[in-house]
């Protein structure tokens, strides 16, 4: 059975771009920065994965059209949907083509960071290409992840833009902490390594004490908020957002869209039970 997309219009901006596009402008003239993330995962066919590549390459084209002067859009790739799954060297060679792209137009690619069994491959494909543009590629790292200190350690040896998460995949205590205090910690410790040594990295959260812990380190280390932004998703905490970017902080917002929309739902879900109540609310406004 297919769920219908109000439940999910919370979190994902619409099914096609052109649903799309009148978001990102709303949250530019608000004054907000955008990252596009075209949904969809674990992709296993050739073809499918070529034409993932190519709608990348459309998105970046687009943004490259629309984006008003003083916004750091960019978009936000899986690195499954483009072959990682079928071939490390085929998803390369597409990489290559995108970035390619990329570099011409000016756009940013975020490489998004999945489950963890794909962390050491994201890491060395972009690893591959990052020396070929280093202003226009950049990987996501998880505080919650045990392997995340070394990692953040080699970035900031690179001096690459990161952006740092908690991390929401579900993943064995053998690998990633699993207390909220300890991820925390982690957390603070790796944000405070990258505004020292990265380029313009990014701090995703919605966790008050992050924000706050950041914005204190950055005003306390002459860490100017030019040289870093903050990063929310699409849909959760709007006010907030919109108040950073008044307060004259980067704001950037992660905007997913796209038919495949139910596996970042689920994440959404599990994340916390207000989204929960929120969807349960408008399910019965609608029925």
């Amino acid at each position: 059975m297919k769920l219908p997309f109000f439940l999910a219009s919370r979190f994902v901006a619409g099914e096609d771009l052109s649903a799309t596009l009148p978001v990102v402008r709303d949250l530019n003239e608000n004054g907000l920065h955008v990252a596009l993330d075209v949904l969809g995962e674990h992709v296993h066919d050739r073809d499918v994965a070529a034409s993932a590549r190519d709608t990348y390459i459309d998105l970046v084209h687009t943004l490259a059209r629309s984006s008003p002067d003083g916004r750091r859009n960019r978009i936000s790739i899986k690195l499954s949907m483009m072959g990682q799954l079928i071939d490390e060297d085929f998803c390369l060679r597409n990489l290559r083509m995108l970035l390619d792209e990329a570099e011409d137009q000016d756009v940013f690619v975020r490489l998004d960071m999945e489950g963890s069994d794909l962390t050491q491959s994201t890491l060395d494909l972009f690893e591959a290409v990052y020396p070929d543009y280093p202003n226009h590629v950049g990987p996501v790292l998880q505080a919650m992840l045990k392997r995340t200190e070394g990692d953040v350690d080699r970035m900031c040896e690179l001096g690459a833009s990161v952006r740092l998460c908690k991390g929401a995949y579900a993943e064995a205590e053998a690998i990633a902490y699993q207390n909220m205090d300890v991820i925390r910690a982690r957390f603070t410790d790796y944000m405070e390594r990258l505004l020292d040594h990265t380029t313009y990295s990014g701090i995703a959260t919605h966790d008050d004490q992050l924000i706050d812990a950041t914005k204190r380190y950055a005003q306390n280390n002459d860490v100017s908020p030019a040289d870093f932004e903050f990063q929310m998703l699409y849909g959760l905490r709007p006010e907030t957002q919109q108040d950073m970017a008044e307060a004259g902080y980067n704001m950037l917002v992660y905007v997913p869209y796209g038919t495949e929309w139910f596996p970042y739902f689920s994440r959404r879900l599990r994340e916390k039970k207000e989204n929960v109540l929120f969807v349960l609310k408008n399910v019965l406004l609608k029925s």
